[in-house]
C-alpha cells in the first residue's frame, strides 16, 4: 500500500508543478541578485546575505530561507491536507477501507508518502540552490566563510548543508502533523489545508507579540530558521535541538490524534 501511494503521489504532474514553482522564487531572486545592483558590496549589508554572495556553495542555505516562511508550508500542507479528505471527496475513501489492510496500514502508508514529499521537495530546493549557486555567484575552490566570518571547508559546508536539509525536513513535518489531523476532521481538502495554514499564520502573528511572550517558544514556527545557525563557526546548537525536539512533539501529538480520530470515526463518503 505505501509504494501505491508513492507511486500516485509521484506521478500526478501537479506534485512536479508544485515542486517547480517551489524553485522558480529562489532562482529568480538569484538572477536579480548576481545582473542587478541589488545585492550589497562584499562586507556590506547582513552578514548571511554577504556570505551568500561571496560564496555561490552556500546558496543552497538562502534557497531554503526564501521559501521556508510562506511557500513550502502551503505545499506541504496541500498535500498533507489531501491525504485523506481528497480520497473522502472523491467517494474513495470507502473503497479503501474495504480492503484488509485496514486503516492504520491506510494512514501509515498516507504519512509515508507525505514524508516522501517533504523530504524530496526540500532536496530538490537544495540542490537547485546549489546550480543557481555555482553559476551565479563566485566559489571558493577550497572552502568558503562562515556567518561568524571564520573560514569552512568544502566538507564542512556539505556536511552542514545536509544537516541544514534535514532540519528544515523535520519542521516540515510539524506542518505535515498539523494537515494531516485536520484532513482526518473534514471531507474537504481545502479545510484541512486552511486549517493547518491558520495554525502556522497564527504562530507567526503570535511571536510577534510581546504579550505571547511566555508560550512563544512552544510555537510551531518559533525555530524555522535555526538552521542558519548551522553555518556559524562554531555551530549554536541551543535552537537547533530545541527546534528538532518541539517538532518532533507536534508530529507524536498530532499524528496520534489523527489515528485516533480515522480509526474511530464513521466513513460514509
Amino acid at each position: 500500500m505505501i509504494a501505491v501511494e508513492l507511486r500516485k503521489l509521484f506521478r500526478r504532474p501537479r506534485t512536479w508543478v508544485t515542486i517547480g514553482l517551489l524553485n522558480g522564487l529562489p532562482v529568480l531572486v538569484a538572477v536579480l541578485l548576481a545582473l542587478t545592483d541589488l545585492a550589497p558590496r562584499p562586507g556590506e549589508g547582513p552578514v548571511f546575505l554577504s556570505a551568500v554572495l561571496t560564496n555561490g556553495t552556500l546558496y543552497p542555505l538562502a534557497a531554503l530561507a526564501i521559501v521556508l516562511p510562506l511557500f513550502l508550508p502551503i505545499a506541504v500542507s496541500v498535500v498533507a491536507g489531501e491525504a485523506v479528505a481528497g480520497e473522502a471527496q472523491a467517494g474513495t475513501l470507502r473503497y479503501l477501507l474495504a480492503r484488509p489492510a485496514g486503516r492504520t496500514r491506510l494512514l501509515i502508508a498516507k504519512l509515508v508518502a507525505v514524508i516522501a514529499f517533504v523530504l524530496v521537495t526540500v532536496v530538490v530546493v537544495a540542490a537547485v540552490g546549489y546550480l543557481t549557486g555555482q553559476l551565479l555567484f563566485d566559489v571558493s575552490p577550497i572552502g568558503g566563510t562562515a556567518l561568524s566570518g571564520t573560514t569552512l571547508t568544502s566538507q564542512e559546508i556539505a556536511g552542514r548543508t545536509l544537516l541544514a536539509i534535514g532540519y528544515v525536513t523535520v519542521s516540515m513535518l510539524g506542518v505535515a502533523a498539523f494537515a494531516l489531523f485536520f484532513s482526518t476532521l473534514t471531507d474537504s481538502p481545502l479545510g484541512a489545508t486552511l486549517g493547518a495554514l491558520a495554525v502556522l499564520i497564527a504562530s507567526s502573528l503570535l511571536f510577534t507579540l510581546d504579550a505571547a511572550s511566555a508560550f512563544a517558544p512552544y510555537l510551531p514556527t518559533r525555530y524555522w530558521l535555526a538552521f542558519v545557525d548551522l553555518f556559524r563557526d562554531p555551530v549554536l546548537w541551543r535552537d537547533v535541538v530545541r527546534g528538532v525536539a518541539l517538532q518532533g512533539v507536534y508530529v507524536v501529538v498530532l499524528v496520534g490524534a489523527a489515528w485516533a480520530n480515522f480509526t474511530t470515526k464513521d466513513v460514509t463518503s
